[in-house]
């Protein structure tokens, strides 16, 4: 939350008697504690509160009396108008009801009334936009998330509330704690207090083993929105073939996300990008980074972005780079990056639009704080704007070849162990030697093909019936050769290989 806590921002918004405050949240109770520390410090005792439900009453005072005919919202306005002292009153979700033309015109004219007698109305709201006429009149408090050390606090203030009706075991190192701490960042005090309480429920215990299940409700809670969409990530690297010299570049960078690497002067890592044959392992390699470092892994929706109406767009990307910074530490995925902004690159047939969002794209890479990795994926080279691809964008480049012949071994391995196979069964080096050109995809396609045909003729998966399967469809570096070529050329000296 910063030097100034949330209670001291808002309090400073009271001592300038801002005659409305507009607060957009769906933690309504965090809200509500914030307004009242806030209504204490700055030394005002006259609070009041209104809801639907119960209409005006004393906001400090715990089962207070409700005052008579104030259930309506204009009724309670024109209460708050009679009064000529100074006040906070606090009205939750109140923005449904500003569709009644009355109780507009009076919330227009309570807010100009309080502007005269230096006191301040607060709206709570689910909603995250006010009409505009009332947006124009209030001034707009977000509550901050909590940063790292205030999540720490939670953590062991929450294990300590869980405690109380028996023992929880604590079994975590420093690192392994500030870890789980990263990964509770971008959720609201309630939220991670609950992760944390799902974590220790079953076995009162919270170890290393709970990070992941912890990472899964995140991703359960923060859920839902369609710009940003999160990808289930191998639980080891064990279960990658290949890419050997990215795995190698990834552990060494590892260290650098905690806060010793910060005071040895070393910046975190900010993204890299991966080009290469389609097909080959470039979404592998996005999953192998969230993987590495155990930070959850984002989809950017680039199709999502794109609105017919003027600056929805852009709104739209703005929002969805916000959302990433809310919810870091985590792994922000841009898949095929050169289709999301090929206009940028070229003469724009857009009205500019795309170039636009690219600019706005790349201020973002340039200037934010928040750690968020950024891995952008692309398969043609000639489409990006060249601007992405100047050094110091990316922490590096990567090229993404077909695998060779180890590398295939290994994705047999992972893949025959996925259906329920030994792969001591088969041989391993006839698979590789038959599937040269093929890439991890293909391979899978190629088994899972085998598969079926054992099944239907009622025998057991063999080499025999893979190296058939593998005949029996020719790899995309056959049947796009030329440009697979072109490709390969084109990284030579340009990217550092992944495998």
């Amino acid at each position: 939350m910063g030097e100034i806590n949330e209670t001291q921002r808002l309090q400073r918004l009271l001592d300038a008697r801002h005659p409305c405050v507009f607060i957009p949240t769906f933690e309504e109770a965090d809200a509500l504690r914030v307004v009242r520390d806030a209504c204490v410090d700055a030394g005002i005792g006259d609070v009041l509160e209104w809801s639907i439900s119960t209409g005006l009453r004393d906001a400090l005072v715990p089962a207070s009396p409700v005052l008579l005919n104030t259930d309506h919202p204009a009724a309670a306005l024109v209460t708050l108008q009679g009064r000529s002292d100074r006040l906070v009153a606090i009205m939750l979700d109140v923005a449904e009801h500003l569709k009644d033309a009355r109780t507009m015109r009076v919330l227009r004219e309570c807010i100009a009334h309080f502007g005269t007698t230096g006191s301040t109305l607060v709206l709570i709201d689910h909603a995250t936009e006010l009409p505009p006429p009332v947006r124009a009149m209030a001034t707009r408090f977000d509550l901050a998330l909590p940063d790292e050390p205030a999540i720490e606090k939670l953590v062991r203030d929450a294990i300590r509330t869980c405690g109380v009706d028996g023992k929880i075991k604590v079994e975590l190192n420093r690192q392994e704690l500030q870890t789980i701490v990263r990964n509770l960042r971008g959720l609201t005090p309630r939220q991670a207090r609950q992760i944390i309480v799902d974590a220790v429920a079953d076995d009162r215990c919270l170890n290393a083993g709970d990070i992941a299940a912890m990472l899964a409700n995140k991703r359960r809670l923060l859920a839902g929105d369609q710009l940003l969409e999160f990808v289930e990530s191998p639980v080891s690297l064990d279960e990658i073939g290949g890419l050997r010299r990215l795995k190698f570049w990834l552990e060494q960078r590892r260290e650098s996300l905690g806060d010793e690497a910060i005071e040895f002067g070393l910046a975190p890592p900010r993204g890299v990008l991966m080009l290469g044959v389609q097909g080959a392992g470039k979404s592998l390699a996005a999953k192998a980074v969230a993987t590495a470092w155990q930070r959850p892994l984002l989809r950017m929706d680039v199709g999502a972005l794109y609105d017919k109406y003027i600056g929805e767009s852009e709104r739209r990307l703005k929002e969805a780079l916000r959302q990433a910074e809310h919810m870091s530490p985590i792994v922000l995925w841009i898949d095929e990056i050169e289709k999301a902004f090929a206009s940028a690159a070229a003469q724009s047939s857009d009205g500019g639009l795309s170039k636009r969002m690219f600019g706005t794209l790349l201020t973002w890479m340039q200037e934010r704080t928040a750690p968020v990795f950024l891995i952008a994926t692309a398969n043609d080279i000639e489409a990006l704007p060249p601007e992405l691809l100047r050094k110091g964008r990316f922490d590096e480049i990567f090229f993404v070849d077909l695998p060779d012949e180890d590398a295939r071994r290994q994705i047999f391995s992972i893949h025959l162990r996925k259906r329920k196979r030994d792969p001591k069964r088969f041989d391993l080096a006839a698979l590789a030697n038959a599937s040269a050109g093929f890439s991890g995809a293909e391979i899978e396609q190629a088994i899972l093909s085998a598969m079926h045909n054992a099944f239907a003729r009622k025998v057991d998966l063999s080499t025999e019936t893979i190296v058939e399967a593998l005949g029996n469809s020719p790899p995309l570096s056959v049947t796009m050769a030329e440009k697979v070529a072109a490709l390969r050329e084109w990284s030579e000296g340009r990217c550092v290989p992944a495998d």
